[in-house]
């Protein structure tokens, strides 16, 4: 079958509704009714909803995947920090467990989102440079801000499913490349470097309080893909170690970002898109609302203003456990965990017995002690934050270099000392690296990171032992009896994919 990519005027306008309506979104509403595709890609205006329209595309990581379920619960159910709560979504307890095969729904979702973000993105690129007259600037910032976008969603399609169709152009029935060949991983990470640099050079700002693409995400992304390429399965080693530390330290000493002082910033309206926050998904309850808030509460324990509590995506115990005594992090309603909370969202305080995500917690919608929530969330979703570009530096910095300098003790110590941890110091290059990880698997967890730094490093954290160990025979804290196997270093390419189109073949090894 071909991808599940489509050109459609729908998809073009959808963009015009999608994204306008608010001063922090990037977008006013515009009237549609006189587009038409005779009449479209002629003025910037279709420029800008066209580039909208990929930015919509984004929000399929949040979509449903079947009852009780989301597309984003499945970087998280397979890391063996994370469980569900409810056992009426087969796909994500299949996830869980670790016997998921190419007919997941959530497995599909990924590949079918993924692609509709690149099928609008080479739409943009192929037509946009056509429009005269049109601000030179803006319509370089705007092919720039395509190719982001189309990297970003190349980047997640070669760590999920290995070699994938590279497509750069729109595709009709029509195409020569309608049935697309998969294209090797090395050649769809030199795109996904080509794009990305072509995007720093864009003319993009800094950073984008609208939440659009810009030059600190471009180059942030970058120094995680050539982290990704130094590790397996390229293993392009000390060159891309060193590649990815330059990048990430360019962030650090000319973007002006910084950490928030508190954690609870993480999940403040006011600060979306700033400060910490170097990239999001973007959402607006008027237009379309987060739907994460529901699946990430306790399983109906009336802790909230939302009559649905699903508890789709909890932390394992084993996990939470594991972090340091003192641990800011860990801290009930004050880190990135809450094992209480106020009974409806705004009564009395009561135990859950149980810990819970708070890092993505929306206090508006949710409500607060005294407040009632709204049940309507515009809380963005993190792709890119600063911490992760401070650690991808100080375990760059310390590979390339065979050990830590300064300035990577600098890094990952911000880290640990808004944590109220004591700074690590005098550790040889495993020491440190050691380190380093355990505060990506504390810091980053539940942002949709930690399983692929499980595939880049072919390692697991042990929480009994508070250590890595292989991938490969790693057994979850929460269920011993599920194993990380070698057939899990890939997805499998959806079963609707794979049957229909013979080019796609041979499906990835084990399924």
């Amino acid at each position: 079958m071909r991808l599940n990519i489509k050109y459609t005027r729908t998809l073009i306008l959808l963009a015009v509704i999608v994204l306008g309506g608010s001063c922090k979104k990037f977008l006013d509403e515009q009237d549609p009714s006189n587009l038409t595709p005779d009449t479209y890609y002629t003025i910037p205006e279709h420029a800008e909803a066209a580039v909208a329209a990929a930015y919509a595309q984004t929000r399929f990581i949040g979509n449903g995947a079947g009852i009780f379920a989301a597309n984003f619960s499945m970087l998280e159910l397979v890391t063996g920090t994370a469980k569900t709560e409810t056992g009426q979504n087969s796909d994500l307890n299949n996830l869980v467990g670790l016997s998921y095969t190419g007919d997941n729904l959530l497995v599909r979702n990924w590949w079918q989102g993924l692609y509709s973000v690149i099928a609008q993105t080479n739409l943009v690129l192929e037509r946009v440079p056509g429009i005269n007259p049109m601000d030179a600037t803006r319509k370089n910032q705007i092919l720039g801000e395509a190719k982001f976008l189309r990297a970003w969603s190349y980047f997640y399609l070669v760590r999920l499913y290995g070699d994938v169709p590279l497509i750069l152009t729109p595709q009709t029935a029509t195409s020569e490349n309608f049935y697309p060949t998969r294209t090797s991983s090395e050649e769809v990470y030199n795109q996904i470097i080509k794009d990305l640099k072509d995007a720093e050079e864009a003319g993009l700002p800094w950073t984008d309080k609208s939440g659009r693409a810009n030059k600190a995400a471009a180059k942030s992304l970058l120094s995680k893909v050539y982290l990704t390429m130094a590790g397996f399965p390229l293993n392009k080693g000390a060159e891309y170690y060193k590649l990815s530390s330059d990048k990430a330290l360019d962030v650090i000493n000319n973007s002006g970002i910084n950490l928030f002082p508190k954690y609870a910033d993480l999940h403040n309206l006011a600060d979306e898109n700033s400060g910490e926050h170097i990239f999001e998904i973007q959402y607006l309850a008027t237009v379309q609302g987060n739907p994460m808030q529901q699946l990430l509460l306790p399983n109906f324990k009336d802790v909230s203003a939302y009559s649905d509590e699903i508890g789709s995506t909890v932390p394992t115990v084993q996990f939470y456990n594991s972090y340091e005594a003192g641990d800011l992090r860990a801290k009930d309603r004050e880190g990135f965990f809450y094992t209480s909370y106020y009974s409806g969202g705004n009564g009395p305080l009561k135990q859950l017995n149980a810990p819970y995500i708070f890092k993505h917690f929306d206090l508006v919608a949710n409500g607060t002690l005294g407040v009632a929530g709204t049940t309507q969330s515009d809380l963005n979703w993190p792709q890119i934050r600063y911490a992760d570009v401070l650690l991808v530096y100080a375990e760059a910095q310390n590979r390339a270099d065979g050990s830590p300098n300064a300035k990577a003790y600098e890094a990952v110590n911000a880290i640990r000392t808004r944590a109220k941890l004591a700074p690590v110091a005098g550790l040889n290059q495993a020491q440190f690296e050691n380190a380093v990880l355990k505060e990506r698997w504390h810091e980053l967890c539940y942002e949709g990171v930690t399983w692929f730094d499980m595939i880049r490093l072919r390692k697991a954290y042990n929480e009994a032992t508070n250590s890595f160990e292989n991938f490969v025979g790693h057994k979850f804290a929460d269920n011993a009896t599920v194993v990380l196997g070698e057939k899990h270093l890939l997805f499998p390419l959806p079963t609707v994919e794979y049957r229909n189109n013979p080019n796609l073949r041979p499906q990835n090894p084990g399924y």
